[in-house]
């Protein structure tokens, strides 16, 4: 017995699934980043960030915001991020896991009820379980289960305040949640709407400021990620002021972590100009994605609403065969297992971003046609 055995066990089953991770250098066509505007790696976020280096802002935060790491970068783009979004405050956070988790887990109090959708993020999910409410799950996107969940929640003796947990772009199925019913749901229970929109940041909106821009704001949260179509790091929590302040001091995930890096908190200030500014980098985007929804379609691929476009497969092995096989031809296409996705749902997650052109989402078709004909998808 060698001390790690345990471990190896669980490695070795993994593995027999189909469902063993590994790390993967990024080549090809890219069709699996988050990266939707093509932002990540522009000229534009690359001046931004040595403008703000000539200017002083340093690399490190060299303590957590509640010591000496709060730089006026911090106080800029939150103040930025709050205008923008139509929000009274923001709060910034080195991760969306971080601050999902750190939402969920600090603001719903004993005797609450946090009701979640079942296809809700990992990240959620580990902010409930730090948590001190009761939880139930509801059918994704289904309205009417969220209200009669919360009506047999009551009636069972539930007293406290109700927290409403959605995404509005749901990143595996690329579907959109139906955040005005939901948010008029909120409103006749006296409940909190927390959506994240860490797949909607960016591309929808006005301006790129998300689906649930618009939304009546007295009850709503919202968690936008700086690392998608914003192209940087981090996240921003924003609401009202004291959820911000009740971050600030309750949030742990917030109180002991260094703080993120000045420097990306410039490049995130540079990001939202640059978002708010060019309606190209949006049209362009959609016009991807109608491409590539009418190339795939075809092929099985579920004809979606957003820019995230799965091809559920169901079997483990075979889902990694396919992605592996487009990878060697220069496609670089993700396969998603469990427990990332429902059992037998395993699929290749396709993303659509600017970082590729109509000529690839066309070869990326015609590959697909070859490696898996559409008689063998299964629909979604």
């Amino acid at each position: 017995m060698h001390a790690f055995e345990a471990q190896a066990r669980d490695l070795a089953e993994l593995a027999a699934r189909g469902r063993g991770r590994r790390l993967i250098a990024r080549e090809g066509a890219d069709f699996a980043s988050n990266d939707y505007l093509g932002l990540a790696g522009s000229a534009l976020l690359g001046e931004a960030v040595a403008a703000a280096l000539t200017r002083g802002v340093p690399i490190g935060s060299g303590g957590s915001r509640l010591l000496r790491g709060n730089h006026p970068e911090h106080e800029a783009l939150e103040a930025e991020a709050a205008a923008f979004f139509g929000r009274e405050s923001a709060l910034y956070f080195s991760s969306g896991y971080a601050a999902n988790a750190a939402l969920l887990a600090t603001l719903p109090q004993r005797g609450d009820l946090v009701l979640f959708d079942e296809l809700i993020h990992a990240s959620a999910h580990e902010g409930m379980r730090l948590g001190r409410a009761e939880l139930r799950q509801a059918a994704h996107n289904d309205v009417g289960a969220f209200a009669a969940a919360i009506a047999a929640w009551r009636r069972e003796g539930g007293a406290g305040r109700v927290w409403i947990a959605v995404e509005s772009v749901y990143s595996m199925d690329g579907d959109i949640a139906p955040l005005a019913e939901l948010a008029a749901l909120a409103q006749a229970e006296d409940a909190i709407l927390l959506v994240d929109e860490a797949h909607a940041t960016g591309v929808y909106g006005p301006q790129g400021q998300g689906l649930a821009y618009g939304l009546p704001t007295a009850n709503l949260i919202t968690l936008h990620t700086c690392g998608k179509a914003l192209g940087c790091e981090g996240a921003l929590i924003t609401g009202p002021a004291i959820v911000r302040d009740f971050l600030v001091n309750r949030g742990r995930a917030f109180i002991f972590s260094t703080a993120p890096s000045p420097l990306m908190a410039a490049a995130v200030r540079a990001s939202l100009r640059i978002v708010a500014e060019d309606a190209a980098l949006r049209a362009a985007l959609f016009e991807r994605i109608a491409a590539a929804r009418t190339a795939l379609a075809p092929l099985g691929v579920a004809a979606g609403e957003t820019q995230v476009l799965p091809l559920i497969l169901g079997d483990d092995v075979r889902t990694m065969a396919v992605a592996g096989a487009l990878q060697e031809s220069g496609f670089d296409v993700r396969g998603i297992r469990p427990p990332t996705v429902p059992a037998g749902t395993s699929r290749l997650r396709i993303s659509i971003t600017n970082n590729v052109d109509f000529a690839d989402i066309a070869a990326l078709a015609d590959r697909l046609a070859i490696l898996l004909p559409a008689t063998e998808a299964v629909a979604a």
